[in-house]
């Protein structure tokens, strides 16, 4: 696992939880075992253990959740006094090492560390370190069945009304919801990529963010879409175009073309940071007693195109999803099936005269 580390070209946003699901499941269940041992059984009995307990307690009774790693007395009384006292009626606090609980991984976390070791032991197989991948024979969880839940068309409404109480940020939103474009797609756009002549939109990079670090990438899918824009979205960015370069005079700079649309910084020199997108919806969203998060907002542009009878092959152009339509597919089967009610509905009015059966 280690060397596999060494070796592979990813994201840093996708590098941070290989390493973490390396350390903390890998490596202390199967690191001392040789590579060429690692079999089905092996790999079952790892996601057994992993589905019962992620800190591998293999049943055993008595074990304690140490509250720090540091020595520590696992019962310690809290003073609230220096001087001598009645704990009870000073309310001194007692800290105490709780019992040990079983708290299984998720069936999507295991899948996810399942991924992590069909690549290392396809690399394993590549450098003749063994002669066949035992990933093959291995069964990870079955994938969880895809659940969207976009805004109701109420509570869209609503959190449109409250984004655009600040014009700029209403944009960001309303955008969100038009295109159903990713968070980094949003933070990453320039004004060079839009074209509202032809109301089209350019989506060909992205903004990603770890921790403090953040760069400029790819698409999730490494592949540039053209997005169609319409009436009232091309006039919510003519407007939000027309302050951003208003502001810019105001102090004296001026815009580049290729600034970003959505930026604090006057001349739009400087990006949107993804968290800070995200943090800004959501503080939104519950002033307004709404359950969702900002990701919802793409299954809103999804569902309501395909309720609306867009094919999905469209749909899924617009969001960017791979495989041609097979992963919007999957996720948004539900909004499918009901268009594809309506269109037997809508089919029966112009069917021919069905005979009737001779009496």
């Amino acid at each position: 696992m280690d060397r596999y580390l060494q070796v592979i070209d990813v994201e840093p946003s996708t590098r941070a939880p290989y390493e973490r699901y390396i350390r903390r499941y890998i490596q202390p269940q199967l690191g001392r075992l040789q590579v060429g041992r690692i079999d089905a059984e092996v790999l079952d009995s790892f996601y057994g253990r992993l589905r019962t307990c992620r800190a591998d307690c293999r049943g055993a009774k008595g074990l304690v959740d140490h509250r720090t790693t540091a020595e520590h007395e696992c019962r310690m009384v809290k003073h609230r006094r220096r001087s001598q006292h009645d704990c009870q009626t000073a309310g001194c606090k007692v800290v105490e090492c709780p019992p040990h609980v079983c708290k299984p991984l998720a069936a999507s976390t295991i899948r996810q560390i399942h991924w992590i070791l069909s690549g290392a032991f396809a690399r394993a197989v590549r450098w003749r370190w063994v002669g066949r991948n035992p990933m093959e024979d291995a069964q990870p969880p079955a994938a969880p069945t895809p659940n969207p839940d976009p805004p109701t068309a109420s509570d869209a409404a609503r959190i449109v009304n409250e984004a655009w109480k600040d014009p700029d940020w209403g944009t960001l939103v309303w955008l969100a919801m038009t295109t159903g474009a990713r968070r980094g797609e949003l933070c990453g756009l320039r004004w060079s990529r839009i074209d509202l002549a032809l109301a089209t939109v350019v989506l060909r990079t992205s903004r990603g963010q770890l921790n403090t670090q953040r760069w400029e990438r790819d698409t999730k899918t490494h592949q540039q879409r053209r997005v169609a824009l319409d009436a009232e979205t091309v006039q919510a960015l003519t407007e939000h175009r027309a302050r951003c370069e208003a502001r810019a005079r105001s102090i004296g700079v001026e815009m580049a073309d290729d600034a970003y649309v959505f930026s604090l910084a006057p001349d739009g020199s400087t990006p949107l940071t993804p968290d800070s997108v995200t943090q800004r919806y959501i503080r939104m969203t519950e002033r307004l007693g709404i359950d969702t998060h900002l990701h919802a907002l793409r299954h809103y542009s999804a569902t309501e195109l395909i309720s609306a009878g867009v094919d999905v092959r469209t749909v899924a152009g617009r969001l960017g999803h791979a495989g041609g339509g097979t992963t919007t597919l999957r996720v948004y089967a539900a909004w499918v099936s009901e268009a594809d009610q309506r269109a037997a509905a809508a089919l029966a009015p112009r069917m021919p005269q069905r005979p009737k059966a001779a009496e």
